[in-house]
């Protein structure tokens, strides 16, 4: 996590903006958002996803690996071989994170449509 907090803090920093910006943004006093930055506070998938979007970012920056290249070489009449075998080991804890929000939201959404279904019926 501390390589996303990291990444965040890079490309405010690059955008120029401040810490007040990003809490006002969020709808967070300026102490709870610096206690994000510091890691005082743990740091939700809703609000990497909010963050992601203030700093108009994709939330894959956050989660990349910018020090690593993986390279494919297609040989004649054969297949390309490339080895990400440990590829996302190291973001294994958020890529869950992210698929399990992911599912909630699926969830919520077809919730909301057998609602939306059972409203129009009436």
């Amino acid at each position: 996590m501390e390589k996303v907090i990291d990444k965040i803090k890079s490309i405010r920093s690059t955008k120029g903006y401040s810490h007040e910006y990003m809490a006002y943004s969020l709808d967070l006093s300026p102490s709870a958002y610096t206690k994000i930055e510091r890691m005082d506070t743990k740091l939700t998938v809703e609000r990497l996803y909010k963050i992601a979007d203030i700093l108009e970012t994709n939330i894959g920056e956050f989660i990349d690996q910018p020090n690593k290249t993986y390279n494919q070489t297609i040989s004649e009449n054969g297949f390309g071989y490339q080895d990400i075998e440990h590829l996302h080991t190291e973001n294994k804890e958020t890529v869950q994170k992210l698929l399990e929000t992911k599912d909630t939201l699926i969830l919520q959404q077809k919730e909301e449509i057998r609602f939306l279904k059972e409203l129009m019926k009436k």
